[in-house]
């Protein structure tokens, strides 16, 4: 409950009665001041009247005053600043580590903020806010989905630039490595990552002009040249095929030659899987846009319309995928194995665009970032269960850009039930306030 009490202190959701210090003096708030996550503090550089003096210092937030001293401010420099404390219940004295006695204001929760925020946290349903959002004004909704469009990117940023560093800073590679996680499409990300992370660009690159000696290394690398990799009802006839055999020994050489170490096949799951989204059409894919340099980093930050992104990543497969999903296994039916429209839509939404962000805070390109949005902003809206899970309770998406905001807010606030921090949030806690 101290979170929900820094939060009502935050949002001046105070009690209607004059707000007075334990020792009679009233308090004017003038500024909550700026919250601090981190050590010291709750809040720096607020302002408040105290008896009619102005004071501007910290703020520390405690259920019970007794709490300053079992946290060891009394001894802490850092607290020497607060020019006052807030409590829900005061039962103590307080000093700095100067020996200054502190100002303290006793501060209620209003019974309908702890109401609603108990009904938040216990809500089945998500989200469990859903009940006022219909109620929301459209510049409420719009500026906040706004917000967290920037958050979800600026969040991507930091998964790249941590890609970029643990490649010594090539961000040529770092565009491979998260293009390669998109083309796992959620399922098979994690693996996709580790498998290009430890796919050697530097081996690809000496045989880029060979596409078969491409597929072997690409394939290898994933650890699907291994015969156990292959179904047992399978095996049979990928052997008797001779295509794998083929692939086994090229990857042997390459693997020889460059000191290479596959992953393990077993990280690649098959599960409800299409046949065309399964790993090796994928791979097969990926090697299709590096043979053809295709794809690359300087390529996406040429691309302006997403016409220019659909010609970028259009790609086929070697003619033994046509008919095959696996080795051994020809297909019943013919598929394409070409990227589907959503398919293109969901790689440039989790890989061009956060790309051109990401590069355009690296080297302080405002127009590439801006050009982010923009693309977000031409592109049709996801479907998928969360945003109908949105538009069943009044907000639909129409573009990927707000569909974007809606999963972030889904998975980043709703999931965790961090109410406190989301604008819905305190629309839901701060009506009926009394």
């Amino acid at each position: 409950m101290e979170q929900l009490l820094h939060y009502v202190w935050k949002h001046r959701l105070f009690p209607s009665q004059q707000l007075m210090t334990t020792d009679g003096r009233e308090v004017e708030v003038i500024d909550t001041g700026l919250h601090n996550r981190n050590s010291g503090p709750d809040f720096f550089n607020a302002k408040v009247k105290i008896g009619g003096t102005l004071w501007v210092g910290n703020v520390e937030i405690h259920l019970k005053s007794s709490d300053w001293y079992a946290h060891g401010h009394q001894t802490d420099g850092a607290y020497d600043n607060v020019v006052l404390h807030v409590c829900q219940t005061v039962n103590a004295d307080v000093r700095n580590s100067r020996g200054d006695l502190l100002p303290q204001l006793q501060l209620d929760i209003p019974p309908s903020v702890a109401a609603h925020y108990e009904e938040l946290l216990r809500s089945d349903q998500l989200p469990p806010c859903h009940p006022i959002i219909p109620q929301l004004s459209r510049l409420t909704v719009h500026s906040w989905l706004s917000a967290l469009q920037t958050e979800r990117l600026e969040q991507q940023t930091v998964a790249i630039d941590r890609r970029a560093q643990l490649l010594n800073g090539d961000w040529e590679a770092a565009c491979f490595v998260t293009m390669a996680r998109n083309f796992g499409f959620g399922i098979n990300g994690d693996a996709f990552e580790a498998w290009a992370m430890n796919l050697s660009l530097r081996a690809a690159g000496h045989h880029r002009d060979n596409l078969f000696q491409l597929e072997a290394l690409f394939l290898g690398q994933a650890g699907l040249l291994d015969e156990q990799a292959i179904p047992e009802a399978h095996r049979e006839e990928a052997l008797r095929e001779g295509y794998f055999d083929q692939l086994q020994r090229e990857y042997r050489f390459l693997a020889h030659k460059f000191s290479l170490q596959a992953i393990d096949a077993k990280l690649w799951r098959f599960l409800r899987l299409r046949p065309q989204n399964f790993p090796h059409i994928r791979i097969v894919q990926l090697a299709g846009l590096y043979h053809r340099q295709s794809a690359t980093l300087s390529q996406l930050l040429s691309c302006r319309t997403t016409d220019d992104i659909k010609r970028m990543f259009t790609v086929g497969v070697t003619p033994y995928w046509e008919s095959h999903s696996t080795f051994g296994a020809p297909a019943a039916t013919a598929a394409t194995k070409q990227l589907s429209a959503s398919s293109l839509r969901l790689l440039t939404i989790n890989t061009v665009v956060p790309m051109f962000f990401a590069y355009g805070r690296h080297r302080m390109n405002e127009a590439w970032c801006d050009h982010a949005f923009s693309l977000l902003e031409q592109l049709k809206a996801e479907d998928n269960h969360i945003t109908r899970m949105w538009q069943q309770c009044g907000i639909k998406a129409e573009t990927a850009s707000d569909s974007q905001a809606l999963i972030q807010l889904k998975r980043q606030y709703c999931d965790r039930r961090d109410c406190l921090r989301c604008r819905f949030g305190y629309e839901y806690l701060k009506r009926g306030k009394t």
